[in-house]
């Protein structure tokens, strides 16, 4: 199925009302050209959610969507359940799965609808100089604009049309290394779709940070809808795989780039927005069948797949590989991982970032908001892009909230989303599932806080964050904004989306 095909809603709502859990398993896979074994190493199939955020598939519990392919790639290889995105954002997320680099080295590709300077080395390039055909299809590096910084392609690869002309363009006896990048399950949705295939909104999960009501519930199935179709999207490829008798020495990974298009969620640096789906399947190396609880964050991704293929990570690369935990030879245990943001959507006065730094352990989120004095979901009013709160995708979950935000019954749900917050927040993960509550100013937690702001500092300081010198440096907000600006009478109506359209020819 191409791209086009994956986007007609109708034609895959009555192929799915029935279907249920066979959503990626029940295609004939297509003709491809049987591979010839003369490279022994491995071939990588990265496939990557737009906005899937942690824990939704089955592998983590969650009942009601339904990802066979990933639950398979979970069971047959080795499913993380501690996996972070460097920062909850696509352009600086991918930017860092690229390059190995914290998203403050990046310069302008720290923020979103950026550009990435040529000078960054990214895995697909180093691969391909070592002998691997790579290649890209859907959405790679982004949104933003490439060609203004020197690349003469996509820096996650050549595009191809679909993963079956890719195979059949492999040379005879080469590796290849593969980016899939979902456009799903990215806003804006189908309203209604997900309860339409099936799913009923009385078995949904809603966070404690939103109300629960049938709009929400609804909306999160239409989500869910959305994370199944890339799913099975992912499933087709790994067919094709078998078919060519590649799949058994090819490293699959499947994850999503940040947290889900909702409030306090996506572009924030709690839980549901930067805690992501992460499996892998290798079986000519990698034993089945485990889970580790160590922390990644997904800038590890490519000195992982570089240490995987015989290449030495660059230098420059903050991540550092994970092959340890895979294979489990000597493995070096993680307890923590540092998550970061700047510039998310140009929603702010003077287009200003909202910077901000975090630690998170097994015990604690400690977040540093170096900007307390701006709205973190972006101006009340609309500034350049998207909207009013624009740093939150419009979508029905949103509009609940701010349409009520007078019923005192919304208020508190409101504030969690909307509100400015403090220069400092800690939450304590035991007590607080969701992290609501901010106990930074707690008499209990000085010393865990005291703690945790030095190792914060450590390592702004180690990998030359230039906000470890100056937290007040703005050069992320003067970098320029490649989105487009809102319009007038569509400010309020799932923006994203619209912009993610307007993009894609150039990702």
């Amino acid at each position: 199925m191409n791209l086009g095909q994956r986007y007609d809603r109708r034609r895959f709502l009555k192929e799915t009302a029935v279907a249920g859990t066979a959503l990626a398993l029940s295609a004939t896979p297509a003709r491809v050209r049987a591979a010839t074994a003369t490279d022994q190493r491995p071939n990588i199939l990265f496939a990557v959610g737009d906005d899937w955020g942690w824990p939704h598939c089955g592998a983590y519990g969650d009942k009601v969507v339904k990802t066979p392919v990933f639950d398979r790639v979970a069971r047959e290889g080795v499913l993380f359940t501690n996996a972070f995105c460097a920062s909850p954002s696509c352009t600086p997320s991918r930017g860092a799965i690229l390059t190995g680099q914290a998203i403050h080295r990046l310069e302008d590709g720290g923020n979103l609808h950026s550009a990435l300077s040529s000078k960054f080395r990214v895995y697909p390039d180093l691969l391909e100089e070592a002998g691997y055909f790579v290649g890209l299809q859907g959405k790679g590096w982004g949104p933003g604009n490439f060609k203004d910084s020197g690349w003469t392609r996509n820096p996650a690869g050549p595009s191809f049309k679909s993963f079956e002309e890719f195979l059949n363009k492999v040379p005879e006896g080469k590796p290849f290394c593969f980016w899939f990048g979902s456009f799903d399950p990215h806003r804006g949705y189908e309203k209604g779709s997900g309860v339409a295939s099936g799913m009923k909104i009385e078995d949904v999960w809603v966070p404690a940070f939103w109300p629960d009501t049938p709009e929400v519930r609804s909306d999160i199935c239409d989500y869910y809808f959305e994370v199944q179709r890339a799913d099975r999207d992912t499933g087709e490829m790994i067919k094709l795989l078998e078919a060519s008798g590649r799949l058994d020495n090819t490293v699959v990974v499947m994850t999503g780039d940040n947290g889900m298009p909702f409030p306090r969620c996506k572009a924030n640096l709690y839980n549901y927005g930067t805690h992501q789906p992460l499996a892998v399947r290798w079986p000519a190396r990698v034993k089945g069948g485990r889970t580790v609880d160590d922390f990644v964050v997904l800038t590890d991704i490519a000195p992982t797949f570089l240490e995987a293929v015989g290449l030495k990570p660059l230098p420059e690369m903050t991540g550092r590989s994970f092959l340890d935990l895979l294979t489990g030879e000597n493995p070096i245990r993680r307890d923590k991982v540092f998550l970061e943001r700047e510039r998310h959507a140009n929603v702010r006065k003077g287009d200003a970032s909202y910077p901000c730094r975090a630690i998170r352990t097994r015990e604690f989120l400690y977040i540093r908001n170096l900007r307390p004095d701006l709205w973190a979901a972006g101006d009340p009013e609309k500034w350049m892009a998207v909207g009013p709160y624009g740093d939150v995708d419009g979508g029905p979950t949103k509009d609940v909230i701010l349409s009520r935000r007078d019923d005192p019954k919304m208020a508190e749900f409101f504030a969690l989303s909307f509100a400015k917050r403090p220069a400092e927040e800690l939450y304590d993960l035991a007590k607080d599932l969701f992290e609501i509550n901010n106990v930074a100013d707690k008499p209990d937690y000085a010393k865990a806080k005291k703690k945790l702001r030095a190792e914060l500092d450590r390592w702004m300081a180690e990998t030359g964050d230039p906000r470890a010198k100056n937290p007040a440096d703005d050069r992320w907000d003067r970098y320029r904004y490649y989105g487009a600006p809102a319009k007038e009478e569509a400010a309020k109506a799932q923006p994203a989306k619209r912009d993610e359209k307007k993009n894609k020819k150039t990702l």
